[in-house]
């Protein structure tokens, strides 16, 4: 036998939503917006509501739930912006030259044909064995290794090109093999 999920009268509670979301809220834009969110819970979480419940106080307690949720991911946004600020506080500034050398590096890298630039940043950037990189772009072992070995060599190129004062020596890192 199939069961039937219960019918809901979602327009008929609209207004109490709209007014209780704007109380909680105090701007009819976000009010508007949470209620939206609380009906798209309300249909992914139809299944829990009990046959002959107050279908009202469901919804009204997913617009709550949903604005207390909002209010906690506002406040934990907030700290990370501000953790985050006074992080930028504490730092300095790079010199012109830094800044610049770390252009040209982008730009080389950038600059290398898509293969080696993939298999490179894979192993060098995401930290990924030479494996785990080789399965994630489908090729062969020796092939991924192979252009790693070429994009390496062509930074090494234009590394050696550098004029003498904006030489770093670029750190080269490996993946396992």
């Amino acid at each position: 036998m199939k069961r039937s999920m219960p019918r809901f009268d979602i327009v008929g509670q609209l207004g109490s939503l709209r007014r209780y979301a704007h109380s909680l809220t105090r701007d009819s834009t976000e009010a508007e917006d949470l209620v939206h969110d609380a009906l798209v819970r309300a249909y992914e979480r139809r299944g829990t509501f009990r046959a002959g419940g107050n279908l009202r106080a469901w919804l009204l307690s997913i617009v709550h739930n949903a604005f207390i949720d909002r209010l906690r991911s506002r406040r934990s946004e907030a700290a990370r912006l501000e953790q985050a600020g006074q992080l930028a506080d504490s730092s300095t500034q790079a010199p012109q030259e830094h800044s610049v050398r770390l252009a040209q590096i982008r730009e080389a890298f950038f600059e290398l044909p898509d293969e080696q630039r993939s298999a490179l940043h894979l192993v060098a950037i995401e930290g990924l064995t030479y494996e785990q990189a080789a399965k994630a772009i489908g090729v062969p072992l020796g092939t991924l290794m192979s252009r790693i070995g070429r994009a390496r060599a062509a930074l090494r190129e234009m590394e050696d090109n550098a004029p003498a004062r904006t030489k770093n020596h670029l750190r080269i890192v490996r993946g396992e093999p």
